[in-house]
C-alpha cells in the first residue's frame, strides 16, 4: 500500500522545494512586470500564465530531480541532503530518473505551447543546470557556480518572453542582476555548509580557494550590480534611488567580511540579506517600471 505522506515527504526533498520556488517565482514576477510595462490586461494571457506556472514548475522540478539522481553518491556524504530519497533509499534511482526526465519533457512541451522563445530559455536553463553544471563542472572546477548562475538567471527571460521578445533592456537587466546575485548567494551557502561540501569533494570556491578569496569575489560581484541600473532607461528617479540603496547596502555587508573574524556569522548575514535584496529588487521593478 502506498504511503501518501511518505511520497509527499520524498517529493518535497526531491524537488528541493525552496530552490524550486526560488526559480519559478522570478519567471512569474517578470511576466507581470511585462504586462504592466505594455499595459496589457491579464485576461489576454490567462492560458499562457497557467502554462508558464505549470510548465516552469515541471521543468525546474525535473532538472532538480535529475540533479538528485546524478549526485546521489555525493549526497550520501552531506548532512544537508540526508532526507533526500536518493539517500534514504525510499525511492530507487531508476524511479528518480524516470520522474526527472518525465517532468522535464512535460514542462518543456508546456512552455513550447506558449511560444518557442519561452521554451528556448527553459531548455537553456535545464541544459546548463543538468549537463554543464551538474555533470561537467561541479566536480571539476570552482567556476561551476557561474554555470549554475546562468541557469537560474534565464527565468526572467522566460516570464517576459510570454508577452514579448526578451531581447529588451528590462528582462536583460534582471538576467544580469540574477546572474551576479547568485554567486554571493551560493558562496554564502557553501560557507554555511563548509563541512558538507568538503566531505563531498565538490569544487566550491570557499573549500578550494579559502575564505578571503571568496569574500573578495563576493565583493566584486555585488559591486558590479551598481552598474546594471545604468543600462535601464526611462524609469522613475525613485527606481534608481532605491536600486542604488539596495546595492550599496548589500555591498556594505560584503565588505564587512574582510574584518569579520566569525566567517560563519558573516555568511549567515550575506545569505539572509541576499534573499531580502532579490525580493526587494523585483518589487522595485514592479512598482517603478
Amino acid at each position: 500500500m502506498i504511503n501518501i505522506n511518505q511520497v509527499l515527504h520524498d517529493l518535497k526533498y526531491l524537488f528541493k522545494r525552496f530552490v524550486l520556488i526560488a526559480n519559478v517565482t522570478p519567471a512569474m514576477i517578470t511576466f507581470f512586470i511585462a504586462l504592466h510595462y505594455y499595459g496589457v490586461p491579464l485576461s489576454d494571457y490567462f492560458l499562457q500564465v497557467i502554462l508558464l506556472l505549470v510548465g516552469s514548475t515541471f521543468l525546474v522540478a525535473g532538472a532538480l530531480t535529475c540533479n538528485n539522481y546524478l549526485e546521489a553518491d555525493v549526497d550520501k556524504l552531506m548532512e544537508r541532503a540526508k532526507d533526500r530519497p536518493t539517500v534514504t533509499g525510499t525511492m530507487s534511482l531508476r524511479t528518480v530518473l524516470t520522474i526527472g526526465i518525465s517532468l522535464s519533457v512535460i514542462g518543456q512541451l508546456l512552455l513550447l505551447y506558449i511560444n518557442f522563445e519561452v521554451a528556448l530559455y527553459g531548455w537553456i536553463g535545464w541544459f546548463t543546470y543538468v549537463v554543464v553544471y551538474t555533470i561537467w563542472t561541479k566536480r571539476r572546477v570552482t567556476w561551476n557556480t557561474h554555470i549554475g548562475s546562468l541557469s537560474g538567471a534565464v527565468t526572467p527571460l522566460m516570464g517576459w518572453a510570454v508577452v514579448d521578445s526578451a531581447l529588451h533592456v528590462i528582462p536583460l537587466s534582471l538576467f544580469a542582476i540574477m546572474f551576479l546575485w547568485q554567486m554571493p548567494h551560493t558562496y554564502a551557502i557553501a560557507i554555511r555548509k563548509f563541512d558538507d561540501y568538503k566531505k563531498s569533494g565538490l569544487k566550491m570556491l570557499p573549500i578550494v580557494k579559502g575564505y578571503q578569496t571568496t569574500i573578495c569575489r563576493t565583493t566584486i560581484y555585488i559591486a558590479l550590480l551598481l552598474f546594471v541600473p545604468l543600462f535601464v532607461q526611462d524609469m522613475s528617479i525613485w527606481f534608481y534611488v532605491v536600486i542604488t540603496i539596495l546595492n550599496l547596502s548589500w555591498l556594505y555587508i560584503a565588505i564587512k567580511g574582510f574584518k569579520q573574524r566569525d566567517v560563519l556569522h558573516w555568511a549567515n548575514q550575506l545569505f539572509v540579506s541576499s534573499l531580502i535584496y532579490l525580493l526587494s529588487v523585483f518589487i522595485c521593478y514592479l512598482l517603478f517600471v
